[in-house]
């Protein structure tokens, strides 16, 4: 089991392909709160993207510390573990819109996230997470 600050190359594929990881975050009661999400890793962060209001999105703002658990859907025994702290929050719209529809795209193969949600283009403000690893277990 690699124990680093680094995402390990072999493992980067976990991040890059379509898979749906585990976000956990921490609840004003100190409970983790785990949610299924999508994400992307841009080569020094893991993004999530969410729309505000959410209770993951509360946690984040209040407290950065989160964990993002893939596991790889052809091997479970082989799976990535980073633990990070929250240090970017974007919420500029037209950056979080395309990130939110890049990652459609890549999880669905639909380029507009929107299109079968027309009603909450405008009604939803958009963050974009950006996951700064402090320590990463891989195994497997």
């Amino acid at each position: 089991m690699a124990k680093d600050k680094q995402i390990p190359a072999e493992y980067r594929d976990l991040l890059d392909r379509p898979i749906v990881v585990s976000l956990a975050t921490i609840n004003p009661s100190g409970q983790p709160q785990v949610t299924p999400v999508w994400c992307d890793y841009d080569g020094e962060y893991v993004r999530v993207n969410s729309a505000g209001g959410r209770r993951k999105v509360k946690n984040m703002e209040a407290r950065p510390q989160v964990t993002v658990l893939a596991i790889d859907p052809e091997n479970h025994y082989r799976w990535i573990e980073v633990q990070g702290v929250i240090e970017v929050i974007n919420n500029n719209q037209d950056e979080a819109v395309a990130h939110i529809n890049k990652l459609s795209n890549d999880y669905d193969g639909n380029p507009d996230f929107f299109s079968n949600k027309p009603d909450l283009r405008n009604m939803q403000e958009r963050f974009i997470f950006n996951i700064k690893p402090m320590h990463v277990i891989a195994n497997g």
